[in-house]
């Protein structure tokens, strides 16, 4: 067993979570999906924002929702009116990275109690699309003047994946045949797909080689929020606490073009960081329940293979083995994932936190596994390909 990596002076748990509806657009405003978000972690908790120390926001680029300084502008939605409050931003990795955030906030003894919640309205972005809104991320020198977007970039990484491994086309289409049809048993989905086929999605319309429309979540609306507590004020407030035993984070180099684009060492990283933590040796065996970040389907199996849950180039044998189904014996994603329940960017992280904090407490409905889980890892990835962010969870 390894040992710890770092010294904090408190544990932390998660003791309520809250999640909104995922949807393609919502009526509701930025600061009132981060609310009802708020509200419903609040209220499984049994607390009020009166017994809250600190607020730690998480949203994704200003320009989706179309405010400036969006964490002040969310603040009072969230519940960060006269109390200490600070966003976190890391692209896709920052759901995860939301409750790390407010993790080290409990630990350090500075708050014994902390509301993270994360937001993202992207509707406002669609005018002609949401891809837009990342045209000004690139290096202006060396691929600015390629004039790229992000689909192509992530085709390349899933076709060097598919290469390097030989996986096929037809291997890949089964997390999203997975995902969408588990997403049914989740009342937040955006995107239940019950008799979804492997032949669907290679029919579906090819938007940049391999990658087609059924490969990749939808974009959405949508909040999420958790309370996290110290250990003498989680046992008072429920008999369930699900400890937090491990967290990591790491940032690889925004040259995209220096990585080898077939494994996430980002991930990897932020992995074994959470797993010494945490004392795992073994995440295969150790991990009962995972939920890695899946925007697009080859990036579950990618993620699996980064988070130690499958050898490299095994994540796909697993997956067609069944391995990753609710009743198999590693459930990978029984939410539905983000193919399935929705993308609305910083939530869909925080999200993932939320289904294990379910999964553990034998809360998850419809979504929950099969076999006894007592351990799970959320895992996110942000930014350009480059952001990893990882929280294992333990009862």
């Amino acid at each position: 067993m390894t040992s710890r990596n770092i010294n904090f002076k408190h544990r932390v748990a998660v003791v309520g979570a809250g999640l909104t509806l995922f949807r393609s657009k919502l009526l509701e405003t930025p600061q009132e999906l981060a609310w009802l978000a708020a509200k419903q972690a609040l209220d499984e908790a049994g607390l009020t924002l009166k017994d809250i120390d600190c607020v730690v926001i998480g949203s994704a680029p200003d320009a989706f929702d179309g405010v400036h300084m969006k964490g002040e502008y969310l603040a009072e939605g969230a519940g960060g009116i006269h109390k200490p409050a600070v966003r976190v931003f890391v692209g896709g990795a920052t759901g995860v990275f939301v409750p790390i955030a407010a993790w080290w906030h409990v630990a350090s003894g500075l708050c014994k109690k902390v509301l993270a919640v994360a937001e993202e309205k992207m509707s406002h972005a669609a005018r002609p699309h949401t891809q837009y809104v990342f045209r000004y991320i690139w290096d202006p020198i060396v691929e600015k003047p390629l004039n790229p977007n992000l689909i192509w970039i992530f085709a390349m990484e899933m076709h060097r994946y598919m290469y390097k491994c030989g996986v096929k086309k037809e291997d890949i289409a089964l997390v999203s045949v997975k995902n969408k049809r588990n997403a049914c048993g989740h009342p937040s989905a955006q995107l239940c797909m019950p008799d979804i086929t492997v032949d669907d999605v290679l029919k579906s319309e090819v938007l940049v080689w391999p990658v087609q429309l059924y490969d990749i979540s939808p974009t959405s609306d949508g909040a999420a929020a958790v309370v996290l507590a110290s250990e003498e004020e989680a046992r008072r407030i429920t008999d369930t606490p699900v400890w937090i035993k491990g967290i990591g984070w790491t940032l690889d180099t925004t040259h995209w073009t220096n990585r080898d684009l077939a494994y996430p060492e980002y991930v990897r990283r932020a992995a074994e960081m959470a797993y010494r933590m945490a004392g795992i040796d073994n995440p295969r065996k150790q991990i009962d329940v995972a939920e890695p970040y899946d925007p697009f389907d080859y990036k579950e199996l990618h993620h699996m293979e980064g988070l130690g849950l499958a050898k490299k180039c095994e994540a796909p044998v697993l997956t067609r083995e069944g391995v990753t189904q609710r009743d198999g014996d590693l459930p990978i994603n029984p939410s539905g994932g983000l193919l399935g329940i929705g993308n609305p960017i910083a939530a869909a992280g925080l999200m993932k936190v939320a289904e294990i904090f379910w999964q553990l407490r034998g809360e998850a409905g419809a979504r929950q596994v099969k076999k006894p889980v007592y351990t799970g890892l959320a895992q996110a990835w942000g930014d350009l390909m480059q952001a990893g962010t990882v929280i294992v969870m333990g009862v």
